[in-house]
């Protein structure tokens, strides 16, 4: 479980598993506090700078909204959350014909074969994308509890990992999310890409 408050650190609670982002295991405490504003000399761990910054981690006005839209083909449905996108653009890379950057709208639910679109959809990281094939929800992945850092950008939860916060934040999935490290997010806790433009480095 991830437990905090709009001015608190993040506190893992029971998680083992955590590794850096060349895949060195972090040490973790059975309460281990993560930096989430950002300015920690000692990234990931939180030192207070949070309190000496006084950083408040809520959402901001020109957020994009917290909701889910359905992008129906021929084949299959992708579901899509702006809200929680952590603009990685693994779907983009991995399949540039439905996920467009430059086009409107952004998605193409037939740009593809099936098969490849659900490939893709099963390697977002932070749980904005999902699918409906053959009248079925798309499957969550089965992974053990685990926090991999993302070099210069967010936490990536895995494994069902259980966030509470005094916001309500909930995920969109229920496997994983990404929460935000740089402390600029407009979404916080969840991550939205703004590490790119702070800049943030750890």
């Amino acid at each position: 479980m991830v437990v905090f408050t709009k001015y608190s650190p993040y506190l893992v609670v029971d998680v083992t598993d955590c590794k850096d982002s060349d895949g060195k295991p972090v040490a973790m405490q059975p309460v281990t506090s993560l930096c989430r504003c950002g300015q920690s000399s000692s990234k990931p761990y939180c030192d207070e700078t949070h309190s000496r910054i006084g950083f408040v981690g809520e959402k901001g006005e020109l957020r994009n909204k917290d909701r889910m839209r359905d992008m129906v083909g021929k084949e299959i449905t992708i579901h899509d959350n702006r809200g929680v996108c952590s603009h990685d653009e693994s779907c983009v890379h991995g399949s540039p014909t439905v996920f467009r950057d430059d086009k409107t709208p952004w998605i193409d639910p037939n740009g593809a074969n099936p098969e490849e679109v659900m490939a893709t959809i099963d390697k977002c990281p932070s749980g904005a994308l999902a699918y409906t094939y053959r009248g079925k929800y798309g499957p969550e992945p089965d992974r053990a509890p685990a926090i991999r850092i993302v070099k210069n950008g967010p936490y990536r939860l895995e494994g069902g990992i259980q966030i509470k916060d005094d916001m309500g934040s909930v995920p969109q999935s229920r496997e994983h999310c990404a929460l935000c490290r740089c402390g600029q997010a407009r979404n916080k806790p969840f991550c939205d890409g703004s590490h790119d433009d702070a800049p943030f480095e750890g």
